[in-house]
């Protein structure tokens, strides 16, 4: 079962569930999903690409409790956590903070970086590895710290 057709049918049964938080945070995701394929110009994303997505919806859902937080709009930081939550059921296992070191390290190696300037081609090396399961912003931050 492709991750589409997953959603599709994790709609459908919260339609018939009544569930409105899930009904909502879906639709919106499809429509991001939607919008992805009509910019790329194909009929339907691959599962990596529909991945990717869910990646910068859920980033969008931190971003915006970060900000509601600072705003003290405790109601529209419960909504964003409950979507938040929502979504972060389809994403793969996310990678402990030791597993990212020993990944992370594994990278500085095969790229032979030495310094801090050499944080992009950790992160270029790393990135692929991790689809996913970790952020670009942690990656960045243990990566750093580890070229002291």
């Amino acid at each position: 079962m492709s991750l589409m057709e997953l959603i599709d049918s994790d709609l459908k049964i919260a339609m018939k569930e009544k569930k409105e938080l899930s009904v909502s945070t879906l639709r919106m995701l499809k429509a991001a999903i939607k919008n992805k394929e009509i910019d790329k110009r194909v009929k339907s994303l691959s599962d990596q690409e529909i991945l990717e997505v869910f990646q910068k919806q859920v980033k969008q859902r931190k971003d915006s409790i970060a900000e509601f937080e600072k705003a003290n709009r405790l109601d529209l930081v419960n909504k964003e956590k409950s979507e938040l939550a929502v979504l972060e059921g389809y994403l793969p296992k996310g990678l402990s903070e030791t597993e990212l070191k020993a990944l992370i390290q594994k990278a500085i190696q095969t790229a032979g970086a030495k310094t801090k300037a050499d944080v992009g081609r950790v992160m270029k090396e790393v990135m692929p590895q991790v689809a996913g399961r970790a952020d670009g912003k942690t990656i960045n931050q243990i990566a750093l710290s580890l070229l002291n």
